[in-house]
């Protein structure tokens, strides 16, 4: 074997020569903890989608009740009950301002004289359905994300001094907070009205109450996961006080859970305000919220079906978009789904 290789011509070799300086040399750019779950959610292409979707619902939510001229509150009981109508599309067959009536498809915007445009119909006070939709859209969304913004503070704050300090100061946090899951979200919310006048602020204070315990109880999980490391033990040798410890050690740690949590606590927030504004718990009229608008539509979905279809396909649109949101930063934030 060795004669074999002495009869190799030696320019057929090359000598590499190892430079030790750059052994430890980064060769891609250095990324942040951020950037790099940038780089992992941007892959996701269902929760891009999903955030764009989003994006426009809320742009739609405030621009949308001045689009078209029409006020959501202004009554006009000689445009009640008209389907919808919409300029260039009704050339199509549809949106075309039909409607049933007396079992017969006529057009009710002829019948009844009706010059003007109404994009997703009329109720049966003849109120604008499409400025209608968009002022209650705002309105869901404005409770969802102060309910969830409560709830984010109320939650850390508390599962974040449970957590870490321990002992009998966690006993005594933990014993309340199982009083509070053990009494029902609705009885709450009930004696809530009970007490106040039914409306947003009320609807707030109610899921607020109760809503905040599931963020506390991930937060002290992550807590006590992680006030034991040696990172956390250095800090507290090094005269760290608690604070600190808690808002520049431990806190950044835990804020990948928090936000994920967020984004699955805000849907749930939106839901409950329609079911509550749906059994007649929440919003009054002539208030309107997603929940207000699909009981409406509820009740004539055999004769009028778009007084239904329209608002629940906004709150469908929301609940999947911030569901999927949620889905793509679990994966874009969790290190174990890194390829």
């Amino acid at each position: 074997m060795k004669k074999d290789l002495e009869k190799l011509p030696q320019d057929l070799f090359e000598r590499i020569e190892i430079d030790s300086s750059h052994a430890e040399r980064i060769e891609k750019p250095s990324l942040s903890f951020w950037q790099d779950a940038w780089l992992r959610l941007r892959k996701n292409k269902a929760a891009i989608v999903s955030m764009v979707v989003l994006v426009l619902l809320v742009i739609m939510a405030l621009i949308g009740p001045h689009l078209n001229g029409h006020d959501g509150t202004t009554q006009n009981l000689r445009h009640a009950n008209l389907p919808p109508k919409m300029q260039g599309i009704e050339k199509l067959g549809i949106m075309d301002g039909v409607g049933n009536l007396g079992g017969n498809k006529v057009n009710l915007y002829d019948i009844k004289k009706v010059d003007e445009y109404y994009w997703f119909g009329t109720d049966g006070l003849g109120r604008d359905l499409f400025t209608r939709l968009w002022e209650g859209t705002q309105i869901s969304l404005l409770i969802a994300f102060v309910a969830a913004m409560i709830d984010l503070v109320i939650g850390v704050i508390y599962g974040g001094i449970s957590g870490y300090f321990g002992g009998r100061t966690d006993d005594i946090m933990q014993r309340i907070v199982e009083i509070l899951i053990g009494i029902p979200t609705l009885i709450v919310v009930i004696l809530m009205i009970m007490i106040m006048e039914p409306g947003i602020m009320a609807i707030i204070i109610a899921i607020s109450i109760t809503g905040w315990i599931g963020m506390s109880r991930i937060v002290r999980a992550q807590i006590l996961k992680y006030k034991n490391q040696e990172f956390v033990l250095a800090a507290r040798t090094l005269g760290t006080n608690d604070s600190k410890i808690i808002s520049k050690h431990l806190m950044p740690n835990v804020l990948g859970i928090i936000v994920i949590n967020t984004m699955f606590t805000i849907p749930n927030a939106i839901f409950f305000e329609a079911f509550l504004s749906f059994i007649g718990l929440g919003l009054q009229p002539p208030a309107a919220s997603l929940g207000t608008l699909i009981n409406d539509g509820y009740k004539v979905m055999e004769f009028q079906p778009y007084v239904l279809l329209f608002p629940s396909i906004v709150i469908s649109i929301l609940m999947i978009a911030f569901n999927l949101i949620g889905d793509g930063l679990r994966d874009a934030l969790d290190p174990k789904m890194k390829d």
